[in-house]
């Protein structure tokens, strides 16, 4: 059996897209089993009691993907 998550979303910093179903996939710093908050960017349901499998960032790793998406507009 799988441990329960404890989360908590302290900013949402955006949504990317929502699907038919009402499901939205956002970016927000979030703070997991009461860590300090990390970037993290997943799909939530309407009322964010169920999310689909994501990705979690530290600032050094959001700051460098930002680089990296910077750099491919400005190519």
């Amino acid at each position: 059996m799988a441990a329960a998550l404890d989360f908590t979303i302290e900013e949402t910093i955006g949504v990317l897209s929502t699907s038919k179903s009402g499901w939205t996939r956002e970016l927000n710093l979030v703070s997991w089993n009461g860590r300090p908050a990390k970037f993290d960017l997943r799909d939530w349901s309407p009322d964010h009691s169920k999310m689909g499998k994501g990705l979690t960032l530290t600032n050094e790793e959001i700051d460098q993907l930002r680089q990296l998406l910077t750099g491919m507009i400005s190519d």
